[in-house]
């Protein structure tokens, strides 16, 4: 697990960590994220944008979109 970042999404603050940074490469289609204390995973669509992948706590699409997408513009994805 790497540094704790930081998203702001309608007010509000999340703090997440990547899990497993090291395996992500420009061709990942899954991520695995600590956020807020609980993990939660994505994995991108046929439409190619990033969607929950099950877990306990649904989150709105709209911060899990934002999400895959900050971790794609830090890793370079």
């Amino acid at each position: 697990m790497g540094l704790p970042l930081r998203i702001t999404f309608k007010d509000e603050d999340y703090v997440y960590q990547i899990n497993d940074s090291n395996q992500i490469n420009q061709n990942t289609t899954q991520l695995e994220l600590l956020v807020n204390g609980e993990t939660v995973k994505l994995k991108k669509d046929l439409k190619m944008s990033w969607v929950q992948d099950g877990g306990e706590t649904p989150l709105d699409p709209e911060l899990v979109q934002a999400l895959g997408r900050s971790v794609s513009l830090r890793l370079r994805m």
